[in-house]
């Protein structure tokens, strides 16, 4: 047996309960990961509440990512050692004492970082690396802007872009959120709530407008977000905070040769995602473990206060991620 976060269905809201449940197997491709801590991401919260069901054949226990130490190891890993201190991407499964992974998505987790800073990393740096470069294309000198810049993938891709020579504009809803953008290197942060985002930005680049836009808000950003796309200009969606229904004026998107991408991370196959870990480890890690980036953490939480840590992420508090340690960690 081992324990793990079991959401029990509410009429209100969903109840998050850790106790005991069946202990899991591991494959021969995979390593056997004792969690130290995991993280909350909005993906977790939808699933709790029966919107966003794990890939078949996923385990439907919550979560998303962890940091912990290899308990064992399947017969075909060569590369990975009882001890080992590793963090990784899951599909599912992270909000629990074990996890099973395959020992392709693992990185190391340096020695001087918390099990906090681990758990902070895989999610959402994946996410903006993978939208940000290779669906978004964002080359050094380009302009980017990035919505909701205060969440875990945007404090991420604010720092990739800039760490790129990137242009980086953000949009965020609250001053130390705003700050906290300027701080990681945004040449310009929008308080959306007070500012129309698209003539800010416009004003900024005497017109031009942006190579690339990465969008989490989705219907109610469409128009504007099309409005103020370069020539060759790039939309990534990422998700449907402002909903999924909008109006587009296919005038602008064929006249400027514009794409709109839809990207998701957690249904790709595994080999996708070990392709980018892979791409992700060459470019971008040795910077994160040097200190020229660093995961921006908010707040932990025991894996006992889940329920709280989801409600405190589902009214946007946060600035960066919020971390769940297990117990003895």
């Amino acid at each position: 047996m081992m324990k793990a976060t079991i959401v029990k269905p509410d009429n209100k809201k969903p109840v998050l309960v850790w106790k005991e449940v069946s202990d899991i197997s591991f494959g021969p491709a995979e390593v056997l990961v004792e969690v130290r801590a995991t993280a909350v991401n909005r993906a977790d919260l939808l699933q709790a509440r029966g919107y966003y069901p794990p890939p078949a054949g996923v385990s439907k226990i919550l979560g998303l990512e962890m940091s912990g130490v290899v308990a064992a190891a399947g017969a075909e890993v060569k590369n990975r050692h009882i001890g080992d201190r590793v963090l990784a991407l899951l599909p599912g499964g992270g909000y629990a004492e074990r996890v099973a992974v395959h020992h392709e998505l693992l990185l190391e987790l340096p020695q001087s970082w918390s099990w906090a800073q681990g758990a902070a990393v895989p999610e959402v740096w994946l996410t903006a690396f993978l939208n940000l470069f290779l669906e978004g294309e964002l080359k050094p000198g380009q302009t980017v802007l990035i919505h909701a810049s205060g969440s875990g993938v945007g404090t991420a891709g604010v720092q990739m872009a800039r760490e790129t020579s990137a242009t980086v504009f953000t949009t965020a809803g609250s001053e130390p959120k705003l700050a906290k953008c300027r701080e990681l290197g945004a040449n310009l942060a929008i308080n959306y709530k007070k500012q129309d985002f698209s003539r800010e930005i416009l004003a900024a680049t005497a017109g031009q407008g942006v190579d690339l836009i990465l969008d989490p808000v989705g219907g109610s950003y469409l128009r504007q977000n099309l409005q103020i796309l370069k020539e060759n200009g790039r939309l990534v969606n990422i998700g449907l905070l402002g909903g999924r229904i909008a109006e587009i004026d296919l005038g602008w998107v064929l006249g400027k040769s514009l794409r709109i991408i839809g990207s998701r991370l957690r249904s790709r196959s595994l080999g996708e995602k070990i392709s980018i870990t892979r791409q992700f480890k060459e470019q971008f890690w040795p910077q994160l473990k040097a200190g020229k980036m660093q995961p921006v953490i908010d707040r932990v939480f025991p894996i006992t206060k889940a329920q709280a840590a989801h409600e405190y992420v589902r009214e946007n508090r946060n600035i960066g991620k919020v971390i769940l340690e297990i117990d003895g960690s």
